[in-house]
């Protein structure tokens, strides 16, 4: 989820956290970050009622220094250790399927994340692989300590912290995506565009992106914000085999310098430098050996090797192929007690800014960070 418009922690287990602040390189004249009303959130207004979670309130403050340079970690994929069949995903007679369209979502009632053994979370990553998104309904996740939803999902990779984002205070690796009550800025946003449609797959200029991710609901508008998301391994096989060869072998780069820019242009903060990377525009997903595409036009600059006319014409029919073939999406529409739970190597996504009545739509991330995307030979 693309950032909104914007204490003491802990000892956790190291392997699974990104490194924490050093000394080099102050941050402190960007701590004022962005504001809430703090005081409004927490009584609530005459159409908005309180804040469901203030602890989950997003600040900037978490740290003083800079962090360092994300470092190349061996990743641990645990959805290569699942049995397929599901038995503690899904006991028998207890989950309920149903599916949003038939390669892509599915909605479960019926099964608590948080009581998930190791194997069940393994299932569940190597399902959600399978299904792209699935949303999970009645859910206790946001309800538990923050702590333990960090550890919860710190079993799936070393957690990322995201480099702008509000997180709640003391613990940076939560990313809030927040729109605070009587906010209107979407009319604003959309004095400027026609939509407000960003597709895009989460921070694909780390060296090592974000593999299964969560996603929950704190609190949010009756109707509308509602989440899209577009196969990526779909919109690769609906290419012809002579544009999928093409397209191996070819590396584009991914940018976080004008997120980064962004915050800092609108007081916002910066906890590490910015990066670009390469990656392969058609990776290959460890667990289902499937291809996809990757590029989004949000984090996606150029094509290694190609003028710039030539990367501009290929980037921009395969932004328009994922953004415009409705048939290979589905949206996913939120309610309270909803964990969705995706994967970020195989999907695209976009938040629906639909709603202009000032109503509260305040969200948490948490995003595991995976391999480094590789691709492996074209086949005929």
């Amino acid at each position: 989820m693309a950032p909104s418009i914007t204490g003491t922690v802990s000892v956790r287990d190291t392997t699974t956290q990104a490194p924490r602040p050093t000394n080099g390189g102050s941050n402190k004249e960007h701590l004022i970050g962005y504001s809430i009303d703090k005081e409004k959130e927490l009584k609530g207004t005459d159409k908005v009622a309180p804040v469901s979670y203030p602890h989950y309130l997003p600040v900037w403050d978490n740290e003083t220094e800079r962090y360092p340079p994300l470092t190349i970690f061996e990743h641990y994929e645990h959805g290569k250790d699942a049995d397929p069949s599901y038995p503690d995903l899904f006991p028998k007679d207890k989950a309920q399927i149903d599916e949003i369209t038939p390669f892509i979502g599915s909605e479960v009632h019926g099964v608590q994340l948080s009581k998930l053994s190791n194997a069940g979370k393994d299932q569940l990553a190597r399902y959600v692989a399978e299904r792209r998104v699935v949303a999970f309904r009645d859910q206790d996740f946001a309800d538990l300590p923050i702590q333990e939803a960090v550890d919860y999902a710190g079993y799936f990779g070393r957690h990322h912290i995201h480099q702008t984002s509000g997180a709640p205070k003391g613990f940076p690796e939560v990313h809030i995506v927040f729109r605070g009550a009587d906010d209107r800025t979407g009319a604003n946003f959309l004095a400027q565009r026609t939509n407000t449609i960003t597709w895009h797959s989460d921070v694909t200029f780390e060296k090592q992106p974000p593999g299964t991710t969560f996603l929950y609901w704190l609190d949010g508008p009756t109707s509308g914000g509602d989440t899209l998301f577009a196969d990526m391994a779909q919109a690769y096989r609906r290419l012809s085999p002579g544009f999928q060869k093409r397209l191996h072998g070819l590396r584009a780069v991914h940018s976080g310098a004008e997120q980064i820019n962004a915050s800092l242009n609108g007081g916002g903060i910066a906890r590490r430098d910015p990066i670009t990377t390469e990656h392969p525009i058609v990776r290959t997903h460890p667990v289902t050996g499937e291809k996809a595409l990757y590029v989004n036009p949000q984090f996606t600059r150029y094509i290694v090797g190609y003028k710039k006319e030539e990367s501009d014409y290929l980037l921009k029919f395969l932004f328009d192929h994922i953004a415009l073939s409705q048939d290979l999406q589905a949206r996913v529409r939120w309610r309270p007690g909803t964990v969705v739970v995706w994967d970020n190597r195989l999907v695209a996504h976009s938040a629906v800014f639909d709603w202009e009545d000032g109503q509260r739509r305040h969200i948490a991330r948490l995003t595991p960070q995976a391999e480094q995307p590789y691709e492996t030979p074209f086949e005929e």
